[in-house]
């Protein structure tokens, strides 16, 4: 059956999304074909590609990204990457205060050393996200990576600086404007077996997720 029946949940839209941080088209079915899953193997995530695909774009500096990853995340990876059933998958996509851009940079530049320490700051971003600002989250990126991890964070920071991987940060953003997704993060897109599910925005539920995916009910 085809999963857009889900059309709400608690009284929230699914496909229309709910009010996140601040889009739309949905025009590609399958996880190989939709224009934000390009490359998707090549992106940071939880899990093993296949079954189900949790797809979010999200910037650091966004206060209802932070309530989805306080809120939500924790049961996807009970439930879904811990239960071996699929793959949270992040593309930063920096739309909303100008710290989120750097960084951004930073947070490329951390995964293309480390993919745990890439975690480990973006996790960071979040439970600290009240105290950055763009004069001086390089600064603040590269104590945290120096003390907390085996990354070398002034070098990351330099990175950050010169834009070295920049073509990676483009790369997402081209992703969510090739695919229409507007700029409310999160902006989060499922598939299930392949095969596109839904989008929705904003901090949703993990019930409105198990439910679009199939994991509740029938």
């Amino acid at each position: 059956m085809n999963r857009r029946r889900f059309l709400t949940l608690s009284g929230v839209s699914v496909v229309g999304g709910v009010a996140g941080c601040s889009g739309e088209a949905d025009s590609a079915e399958t996880v190989d074909s939709h224009p934000a899953a390009a490359d998707l193997d090549a992106q940071p995530r939880r899990g093993e590609l296949g079954g189900h695909v949790i797809l979010a774009f999200e910037d650091p500096s966004c206060p209802t990204c932070r309530r989805f990853h306080e809120n939500t995340l924790p049961d996807i990876r009970e439930n879904i990457v811990d239960a071996g059933k699929g793959a949270y998958v992040v593309r930063t996509y920096p739309v909303i205060y100008p710290w989120g851009e750097p960084a951004t940079q930073a947070l490329e530049s951390t995964f293309a050393r480390d993919s745990e320490a890439y975690w480990a700051l973006f996790e960071h971003y979040f439970a600290e996200q009240s105290s950055f600002d763009s004069d001086n989250v390089l600064e603040r990126t590269a104590t945290f990576l120096t003390e907390e991890t085996a990354v070398d964070g002034e070098a990351v920071a330099s990175d950050a600086r010169n834009g070295t991987h920049d073509e990676a940060v483009q790369a997402d953003i081209q992703a969510a404007e090739n695919a229409g997704l507007g700029e409310t993060t999160p902006i989060i897109l499922l598939f299930e077996d392949g095969e596109f599910v839904t989008k929705v925005n904003g901090s949703v539920s993990y019930d409105l997720i198990a439910e679009a995916l199939g994991e509740r009910g029938g």
